[in-house]
């Protein structure tokens, strides 16, 4: 102890100088013991590798057409078209499909990079669309075609001689496809310009199923070609061994993970038929368009007047629908009409034809229940001498179509509103499918745009008199092992949960208030309406909004003021655009000049 006590400085005895010294000396000597050993430690912190972005060579995937059914609430989107250079409000649903594809590298469009997409441009991608929405409007059956990047492996054909299929091998080859079908040999453009887009690649292979309308495709080029797939050639092996479904990018569920959650992949199918066009190929349009019953709050008896809204029938009441005188006149569409006076007319396409077949028209009730609305179905509220309880109810005007034209469903169900209220009778309808008396459409209100839903896409064979659909779907969660992407976690049903949850809530406390509301107080029959109240006399036009509008005296459709005939509308916006005319336009504005390229079929037809 006594030689440690000696070691130890005395540092009392010590100057200020020497102690500064001392205490600089100690410093010194712990910095260089601390760095010795954190040094080690901050390297391993600090080291990182540098991120570099892994190159994606397009030329080296395979790709295949395939078709697409989706599901999307319109109400937050532009409508499902999107137009170059052209800026809306709200984004499309194009738009989010293009991003989500993009980011997904499931497509390369020509000039254009999966990095940087830049501007929508489909150029490349064999890409078509069944249907173009308006703004608002939902679909839970469209559908696109698209070509898109694949896992099937490329097939690297040598330049050699090899003996050409024989029927029995190319039988055995095609007998892979599930159901009619076969595997084509896809010929790669021989521009060269594939190499960064999605069209075929040389010497690759996809399914395909029969065409739909062979009367069509008769006398064309067959495209499988047993000399060109080569089956004795073991560098096709893998190409061939390739499930075209098991094997594949599971599309659906990588694209709902891009995707908003109210925009989600229903299906796809893995082999679209040879002449598929997700446009043209579609023979029949199924539309949907909700109501409720009533279709607005209705007042009780005593609160009414002798207004023109009292004197329309004695058994109509503002805010039901007569669904009878309805379904009536829905009926009056069906079959081949010409539907100028049901539609906006678009200059800009120059159409002529007007006639569109409907297949089926009908007011349908739909198996919902709305709860705390009950007041509704008081002595006070129902129409006199009705029997309608259990009210509100939910209904739709269902409507199959072979095409539509631009806001022809919207219009259809304006004067359907009109019948149901009272205000106009059935044969309204008729009156304006009989265009040659009335060549000029009057300028009533289309409905609102939100109820309406494209329900579904039909792509029938063309000698199929029921029209079936004759696309091959795999739905999410068909697949073996694949159910869990349909109910499981994270899954389609999960991702919708989510979305009708949040609605669900808002208008269980929206109709909760209501209902508060409505027995709060006196009761109805002592309540008395203010001296406002009695002097309104406008009347209430239901037009499938959440209010009604309110426009006065109501003026029959047919004594409303005419617009100008379609051959004017036509004539006008040909001189407006410079030309000399409506048949000027046609030949100068419409030609389609010597281009390189196929012009687009899509390009030169109306809807």
């Amino acid at each position: 102890m006594d030689a440690l006590k000696a070691e130890k400085p005395d540092y009392t005895a010590w100057s200020q100088e020497e102690l500064i010294k001392r205490v600089t000396s100690l410093e010194n000597e712990l910095k260089l013991k601390n760095s010795s050993i954190q040094a080690p430690l901050t390297e391993r912190k600090t080291w990182k590798k540098p991120r570099s972005e892994r190159a994606f060579d397009p030329s080296k995937y395979s790709t295949r057409l395939i078709a697409l059914k989706l599901a999307y609430l319109g109400k937050r989107y532009n409508g499902f078209e999107h137009h170059t250079g052209h800026t809306t409000p709200l984004t499309t649903i194009e738009e989010e499909l293009w991003k989500a594809l993009n980011k997904g590298r499931l497509i390369f469009p020509q000039g254009s990079h999966p990095l940087n997409p830049g501007e929508v441009n489909w150029e490349g991608c064999e890409y078509s669309k069944c249907g173009r929405t308006d703004r608002g409007v939902s679909a839970f059956g469209q559908v696109i075609g698209i070509r898109v990047r694949s896992n099937r492996p490329l097939g690297k054909k040598k330049e050699r001689a090899k003996a050409p299929a024989t029927g029995n091998e190319l039988d055995k080859l095609l007998g892979q496809v599930e159901g009619p079908g076969g595997i084509v040999n896809n010929k790669a453009p021989e521009d060269g310009t594939n190499e960064f887009n999605t069209l075929p690649r040389k010497n690759s292979l996809e399914m395909v199923s029969p065409p739909l309308a062979p009367s069509r495709t008769q006398g064309e080029e067959q495209d499988v070609e047993p000399e060109d797939l080569a089956l004795d050639d073991p560098d096709f092996e893998a190409a061939l061994n390739f499930d075209p479904i098991a094997d594949e990018i599971p599309y659906p569920s990588l694209l709902n993970r891009l995707l908003p959650p109210d925009i989600r992949i229903l299906a796809w199918c893995p082999a679209p038929p040879a002449d598929f066009s997700a446009r043209f190929s579609c023979r029949e349009r199924r539309y949907r368009y909700f109501f409720t019953q009533p279709a607005f709050p209705p007042i009780p008896h005593h609160f009414e007047l002798e207004t023109p809204s009292k004197k329309r029938q004695p058994n109509v009441k503002d805010g039901w629908l007569d669904i009878d005188a309805m379904r009536t006149a829905a009926k009056l569409f069906e079959g081949l009409h010409d539907f100028r006076n049901f539609c906006k007319v678009d200059p800009s396409k120059q159409i002529a034809n007007f006639e569109r077949r409907i297949f089926f028209a009908d007011i349908e009730e739909v198996d919902d229940s709305t709860n705390g609305l009950n007041f509704v179905n008081g002595p006070e509220f129902v129409p006199v001498g009705s029997a309608t309880s259990g009210s509100p109810k939910v209904y739709t005007f269902t409507l199959h179509g072979s095409a539509f034209l631009w806001h022809q469903v919207r219009c259809m169900v304006s004067i359907l509103f009109l019948v149901g209220q009272g205000l106009e009778k059935p044969s309204i309808v008729s009156e304006l499918l009989h265009v040659d008396k009335n060549p000029r459409r009057p300028t009533y209100e289309m409905a609102t745009d939100t109820p309406l839903v494209l329900w579904d896409c039909v792509f029938p064979r063309e000698d199929d008199p029921e029209r079936k659909d004759a696309m091959q779907w795999v739905y999410v969660g068909d697949e073996p092992g694949k159910g869990d992407t349909k109910y499981g976690t994270s899954g389609l049903v999960d991702d919708l949960w989510k979305v009708w949850r949040e609605r669900k809530i808002d208008e269980m406390l929206a109709g909760t208030l209501i209902d508060v509301v409505s027995k709060q107080g006196r009761p109805v029959q002592d309540l008395t309406a203010g001296r406002a109240s009695k002097a309104t006399k406008s009347q209430k036009v239901f037009d499938g909004g959440d209010t009604p509008r309110l426009q006065g005296t109501y003026t029959p459709v047919m004594k409303k003021q005419l617009m100008e005939t379609v051959d004017v509308i036509n004539e006008k916006y040909a001189v407006r655009k410079r030309f000399e005319n409506a048949e000027d336009l046609k030949k100068q504005g419409f030609r389609r000049l010597n281009r390189p390229e196929k012009e687009s079929e899509e390009a030169s037809v109306n809807e």
